[in-house]
């Protein structure tokens, strides 16, 4: 089976693949960038995003495909910038955040994946959560968004400090991913 991931970012086309591989799925690139949905909820965005997605590209509506959204959620920030999380890493990035919790004692958070996946006519929803903290410095080179500032529970590294291996141990994609790839290979056994 053959499934497409329609991102325009090629680190997260990367985490998905490594992950595909361990499940025997092909997964192609489907390079395309749509709106950023503003949502109360991650779900709510992706799901649009794909019924936007299948408007402008008709011709999918025959295919499986996926997307993913992502947000960090801050705890000592009412769970900011959650669903927001792309716009605002553009626009005041990680050391913003930071700037944001310079005084917090608190620094508690957690990234949430979600994922909505289109069967010819039928868009499921997958999530996976990591929790963790909030550092208090820019810390490591790797990942991409706001992975130099997210220490995920019991390690002491940043996804930014992690090989990409390890990040797929402990991240909030590759849990949604998991879910997603599971129930496609139960299914596939049938």
């Amino acid at each position: 089976m053959e499934i497409q991931f329609i991102t325009h970012n090629s680190s997260k086309f990367e985490e998905v693949s490594k992950v595909a591989n361990e499940y025997n799925l092909s997964v192609k690139w489907f390079d395309h960038e749509y709106d950023e949905l503003q949502e109360d909820s991650l779900e709510t965005i992706a799901h649009k995003s794909c019924l936007g997605i299948l408007q402008v590209k008709p011709e999918l509506k025959t295919t499986h495909f996926f997307l993913e959204d992502a947000g960090l959620f801050i705890e000592s920030l009412n769970g900011f910038p959650g669903p927001y999380s792309a716009y605002v890493f553009k626009t005041i990035g990680n050391n913003g955040i930071l700037n944001l919790m310079k005084n917090e004692k608190n620094r508690n958070a957690y990234f949430k994946s979600a994922i909505a996946y289109f069967n010819r006519n039928t868009i499921e929803t997958f999530t996976g959560i990591t929790k963790g903290s909030i550092t208090q410095s820019v810390i490591g080179e790797g990942g991409f968004g706001f992975d130099p500032i997210f220490v995920p529970e019991d390690k002491d590294q940043t996804f930014a400090e992690m090989t990409l291996a390890t990040k797929n141990l402990y991240s909030h994609r590759q849990k949604s991913l998991r879910i997603l790839f599971t129930s496609l290979t139960a299914f596939v056994k049938q």
